[in-house]
């Protein structure tokens, strides 16, 4: 039997502690004392040798630890729009002010000393805040307050800060009277910032993806490539092979690629002829759960998806659905950085020092891999239209009832839509364009998804059942 390449040293009775400490780094990032939970950090650092080894020379990242904290530093090959800061208590995305103020808050905090008041903390960001065109800090203005309250509890909630006198809530409905002592954990705050280059050096964010050197040994150009296609598969809910590149798409084929991954993991990868996926079977190594009972937004996500299957396998309407190509990753992409870099500012930046952005800007990454995934990817994508999936909504509307939704979307069937499109898109089920969505080859694993109405829950909500199939061809 040939020796292990990923877990080398571990015993095979110790191989699921290890596989669960490398799926905490890889899903959470940072690791410490309180966050996720308590006991996860003495889980991780009891691997940190072994995890260190493997995620270097599998995907090229760095775990740094210390006694209070384990941090994985990703290198990134293209910017991923679903990726987000969630606040702690709604979990809604961070907007832009709140990702600013995260930055301001720990700039202060690294000036400070062992312990701040949020008062004091206040007084220390507004004039940052204030200083920057159309962000500025104003205790009186709609949405200031709140934006620094989840900013703290995001902090709090990571080990950065822990609260031991008042609360943020007094604050916020009186920052006069009301306040909250924070004891500051400097060594989680240096861990949480740590961008791969200086900031103040860089004129694109471009400059922050990775950038590939031949390096030595043999057959470099295979071993980045193998590099990249690990990456994609631990980094996104699915890879399609008709949208990468071809050195990447033959690496992600190869056997040792998914024997490597499920050893580091202990979840099954799945090969289809489209692409690949990395199955999550424990039910707890994803951001975003899907399928799932919990949550309108999922739950309407499934249905539009099984409303969508029932329109495919019908004869008499699949012919008239439309094929088309989907858009070319490199101009999304290039999109999406241009979007980023609008925020960029023009001050500050030290032009000697400048890094040059335009060696690498992830489109290496863009494929398509083969001869028959570029045929694939020729032959296009169902195309669903807006007034059909509207259609769709309203159809479960009016069989769940509105009251079905929850409060926040019975009255908002149009929104409750455009959230759920929005996950899919997330999971690379379908792909978002003007006047509907493109459908995706994985989409078709759920096609056998059902809804079920049992007798009424006490909130009036409905369940789900998801029995899955495969759709192996």
């Amino acid at each position: 039997m040939p020796a292990q390449r990923v877990a080398a040293s571990v015993e095979p009775a110790d191989l699921s502690s290890y596989q669960q400490a490398a799926r905490l780094l890889l899903l959470h990032s940072v690791v410490t004392e309180t966050y996720p939970r308590t006991k996860a950090l003495a889980s991780v650092l009891q691997w940190a040798d072994e995890l260190t080894k493997d995620f270097r020379d599998l995907f090229g990242y760095t775990l740094s630890t210390s006694a209070r904290h384990a941090r994985l530093l990703r290198r990134l090959d293209t910017f991923d729009e679903s990726q987000a800061f969630l606040t702690v208590k709604s979990k809604k995305p961070f907007d832009r002010r709140r990702l600013a103020y995260l930055c301001l808050v720990l700039a202060c905090l690294n000036r400070s000393r062992i312990e701040i008041t949020l008062a004091d903390l206040v007084k220390f960001l507004a004039p940052y805040a204030n200083a920057i065109e159309y962000l500025g800090f104003d205790a009186t203005a709609a949405g200031h307050k709140d934006a620094v309250v989840d900013v703290m509890d995001w902090l709090v909630d990571r080990g950065a800060l822990r609260i031991s006198d008042g609360s943020t809530e007094d604050w916020a409905r009186d920052h006069d009277r009301g306040d909250a002592l924070f004891d500051i954990d400097h060594d989680t705050c240096a861990a949480l910032f740590k961008p791969n280059r200086p900031l103040q050096h860089l004129t694109s964010a471009a400059g922050l993806l990775d950038t590939p050197t031949a390096g030595t040994g043999r057959d470099p150009r295979r071993r980045l490539a193998a590099q990249r296609a690990r990456r994609m598969l631990i980094e996104h809910p699915v890879v399609y092979f008709a949208g990468i590149d071809p050195e990447t798409a033959t690496a992600l084929r190869q056997p040792t690629l998914a024997e490597d991954i499920a050893r580091l993991t202990g979840l099954p990868v799945e090969r289809r002829a489209e692409g690949i996926m990395l199955v999550d079977t424990t039910g707890r190594f994803t951001d975003k759960r899907f399928p799932g009972r919990g949550g309108a937004v999922n739950r309407t996500a499934g249905l539009i998806l099984a409303k969508i299957a029932d329109l495919q396998e019908d004869p008499d309407r699949s012919g008239s659905l439309q094929r088309l190509l989907p858009p070319d990753p490199r101009e999304e992409h290039a999109d999406l950085l241009s979007r980023i870099d609008m925020a960029l500012p023009e001050a500050g930046t030290l032009e000697a020092l400048a890094h040059d952005p335009q060696t690498h800007n992830g489109q290496g990454t863009y494929g398509p891999g083969t001869e028959a995934d570029a045929a694939e990817q020729r032959a296009g994508l169902p195309f669903v239209e807006q007034g059909v999936l509207e259609q769709m909504i309203t159809e479960l509307y009016e069989e769940f009832g509105p009251s079905s939704f929850t409060n926040k979307w019975q009255g908002d069937s149009g929104g409750l839509l455009a959230e759920a499109l929005c996950l899919l898109a997330d999971l690379r089920l379908v792909h978002l364009v003007p006047g509907g969505i493109l459908v995706c080859p994985a989409a078709a694993r759920y096609r056998n998804i059902t809804a079920v109405l049992p007798r009424p829950a006490y909130e009036g909500q409905f369940a789900l059942d998801f029995p899955l199939e495969d759709t192996s061809r």
